[in-house]
């Protein structure tokens, strides 16, 4: 039950922010803050990640590498639904920040 309620509030963390960018799209376009914004939320999910795996591999061992695996499968899918660019890298930057993560599960195991 902590698991579904732990992983739908990442859900929640990462659509409701796509959501918002989207409807200020043109605000941001009109003072050309695309760049400022991918690379805030760059930032954001490579800090996000990092606990991620380590409560992962905590509560679930190895396990948990399929979770990363499916959510990096569909954020690359989204990536190339989405037609918009901020919303389109951040859906990429998910995806290879999740399998970037199956990696460090592996790792963190071996030490």
């Amino acid at each position: 039950m902590f698991a579904a309620r732990y992983y739908l509030s990442i859900i929640v963390f990462y659509c409701v922010p796509l959501i918002i960018l989207y409807l200020m799209m043109e605000f941001i376009e009109t003072f050309n803050l695309t760049g400022v914004i991918i690379g805030i939320a760059t930032f954001l999910i490579i800090g996000l990640f990092h606990p991620l795996v380590i409560k992962g591999e905590y509560y679930f061992g190895l396990k948990c590498w399929r979770i990363f695996l499916l959510l990096g499968i569909l954020a690359i899918g989204a990536s190339l639904y989405f037609r918009n660019l901020i919303i389109s890298s951040i859906c990429g930057v998910i995806s290879f920040s999740s399998f970037w993560s199956i990696k460090e599960l592996f790792e963190q195991k071996n030490v």
